[in-house]
């Protein structure tokens, strides 16, 4: 038989502290030291005070469980802890920061930065303070997106640490690792290198106060993701796809990705980009090329919003090219469609933060 954390936790489900009639589970009494050895576990429960009258009898009982629901021969050790003993919580990074929103997809080519650049500069645009990081260290396409590729950002020592001073453009302060690698060259970094490289960019950055920081991260699923959601909490994550079907397999992934129990960020909701084409000489036409409406379908299947439906039109691609985000004309389809999609973030960041308060 091969032991798991959550046969654990379920066993440890059926048993209840006298004290509220809740389960341990429910009453976070459970330590985050779960080890298991073979048929060996060894965990810690916390008590509020260290003459706890329901100590005794509830290690007992914990055990029991073990032995009913997971098997009579499992070696169980408990060792028993009062909130005074627990170490105090690590400052978390960036509490200057309200909201970090996670830009992902699950394939490249999708449209992922052009969507985390416009919806960047559109939070400032609703006069939001906003930060840009461009975690996508193999392929960083912000710098050139908003034509700072020749920005080199300075270190400014606060407090007796050297801290990165991001570049700011059109309201929006932005870091990505393009601007400190040769854009004519690859980066051949191991994983460990990439990851140590975007928590200095996190940590070691003088962001300030942001309402927003909107971070573009890699495609797929990869070290990147795991090392941004143990250093940051992120708010939510909004996931960019086409409407094609192998676009939206691999979308799956990375939502499934961020609403794994071990993950647990909430998804603000899918955007459909190049929904449609639109040529210029014909504004009200529309031509399916990738497909009709499969993030909106996949949207009502995993019951997540549908945030906007983004049209593939000449302007948005050009704009991108030339550093002039089509968000900056909220009168053309593209940048409507960008503002419409900020509109909806804000709304669902709102909710978030009003159903968690």
């Amino acid at each position: 038989m091969t032991l798991y954390p959550n046969l654990i936790k379920e066993a440890l489900m059926t048993v209840r502290y006298p004290g509220n009639g809740k389960n341990i589970i429910e009453n976070d009494m459970l330590e985050d030291d779960l080890r298991i050895d073979g048929m060996k576990v060894t965990f810690s429960l916390i008590f509020k005070k260290p003459k706890d009258p329901f100590m005794k009898s509830l290690v007992k009982a914990a055990e029991t469980a073990i032995h009913t629901f997971v098997s009579p021969e499992v070696e169980v050790t408990i060792n028993t802890k009062t909130e005074t003993e627990l170490p105090p919580e690590p400052e978390k990074p960036l509490p200057q920061v309200k909201n970090i929103i996670a830009v992902s997809s699950g394939k490249g080519g999708v449209g992922k930065s052009t969507v985390a650049v416009n919806l960047a500069i559109g939070l400032t645009k609703m006069g939001y303070r906003v930060g840009l990081l461009d975690a996508d260290i193999f392929g960083p396409s912000v710098p050139k997106m908003l034509q700072t590729e020749d920005g080199r950002p300075y270190a400014e020592n606060v407090d007796g640490r050297d801290m990165i001073v991001p570049i700011e453009k059109y309201g929006v302060k932005m870091l990505s690792i393009g601007f400190f690698v040769n854009p004519d060259q690859a980066t051949l970094w191991r994983g460990a290198m990439a990851s140590n490289a975007i928590k200095q960019l996190i940590t070691d950055a003088l962001w300030g106060e942001l309402d927003y920081l909107v971070i573009d991260t890699p495609p797929g699923t990869s070290d990147i993701h795991l090392t941004l959601i143990q250093t940051i909490d992120i708010t939510g994550a909004v996931i960019v796809s086409t409407p094609q079907q192998v676009a939206l397999a691999d979308a799956r992934k990375g939502i499934n990705m961020y609403m794994n129990d071990k993950v647990n960020v909430p998804i603000l909701g899918l955007v459909e980009n190049m929904a449609w084409f639109t040529p210029a000489q014909h504004p009200d036409e529309r031509y399916f090329i990738f497909g009709q409406e499969g993030c909106k379908q996949l949207a009502q299947e995993l019951q997540v919003p549908l945030l906007a439906q983004i049209p593939l039109v000449q302007d948005v691609c050009q704009s991108g090219d030339d550093g002039t985000p089509a968000v900056n004309d909220p009168a053309s389809p593209a940048g409507m469609a960008f503002m419409q999609l900020t509109a909806k973030v804000v709304t669902q960041t709102d909710r978030l933060n009003t159903a968690n308060s």
